[in-house]
């Protein structure tokens, strides 16, 4: 729960969150603890995301990724946070996945992303993730050589 403590430092009260990847969602579950009053929702490209949400692990349950269409347009401007668990390494073009994550952000939401192996994700952008995110208008708020990176889009971003 390291992730939802060092989100609570920077944004202490999200009306909404979106974690993408969710799975069994059970990181929203577990974050509850710091955000009582946050309406998790859940991303997954498998149906163990309606199971989350048949449990009440999260309010809204989308199946698919974030760069499908249906989903895209449901989420555009929509939320406070996103979170990207070990998500990146796991598609075809993480730099697309996470414009399509920055867009499901309103303009001063902040995005958590954690991957196991940043330098996985050298074909997001030369510079790293931290590079690239500034780039797509963010500020990035921790250290980007670490596996956690922490930003805030900026009002003025796309």
């Amino acid at each position: 729960m390291l992730a939802a403590r060092a989100m609570a430092r920077r944004c202490p009260e999200p009306e909404s969150w979106l974690d993408v990847g969710t799975g069994d969602a059970d990181f929203p579950r577990a974050a509850r603890a710091y955000f009582p009053y946050t309406s998790f929702d859940g991303l997954d490209p498998t149906g163990r995301v309606l199971r989350a949400r048949a449990v009440e692990r999260v309010e809204e349950a989308l199946v698919g990724r974030l760069t499908d269409h249906h989903v895209a347009v449901r989420v555009r401007e929509r939320y406070d946070v996103v979170s990207l668990f070990q998500y990146l390494e796991r598609v075809a073009d993480p730099r697309a996945e996470l414009r399509a994550a920055l867009a499901a952000l309103r303009p001063g939401g902040h995005l958590l992303v954690d991957v196991a192996d940043p330098r996985r994700l050298v074909p997001v952008h030369p510079g790293g993730l931290g590079a690239e995110l500034v780039a797509q208008g963010c500020t990035v708020l921790t250290g980007t050589r670490g596996h956690r990176v922490i930003a805030r889009k900026d009002a003025s971003a796309p």
